[in-house]
């Protein structure tokens, strides 16, 4: 990734997804967050795009040898499954894009609405 701060690279792969609908950069920690019908799917930190991952796109993600979000934790690295980063290649091919961010933004809406399901 270039040089660019966080919410100018958020800012530019916003641009990328108009055919998604208004997707917003928010300060997210650190980062940046991009959101789409207030549903965090992806954020930028330190350079690197994260995406929402779950259980069945998290091989993929792996399968590329993608690795997942850390930080620093008082006594180790915490390690954050859920946000993984996304491979340069897919990064390039607009097509293969727009793919992997529409199924991190499904991954974040089931996660959602499972957070839902258990608060009631």
């Amino acid at each position: 990734m270039s040089l660019l701060s966080a919410r100018e690279k958020a800012l530019e792969v916003a641009q990328r997804l108009v055919v998604m609908g208004p997707v917003e950069v928010k300060r997210f920690f650190g980062g940046a967050g991009l959101a789409l019908d207030d549903i965090q799917f992806a954020f930028v930190m330190k350079g690197a795009l994260y995406l929402r991952v779950d259980n069945q796109t998290r091989p993929k993600f792996e399968a590329m040898d993608a690795l997942p979000f850390t930080y620093a934790g008082q006594s180790q690295t915490v390690r954050v499954a859920s946000y993984y980063t996304l491979p340069d290649e897919i990064i390039d091919d607009p097509d293969e894009f727009l793919n992997w961010v529409k199924a991190a933004y499904r991954a974040a809406v089931d996660a959602k609405r499972a957070t839902r399901r258990r608060s009631k």
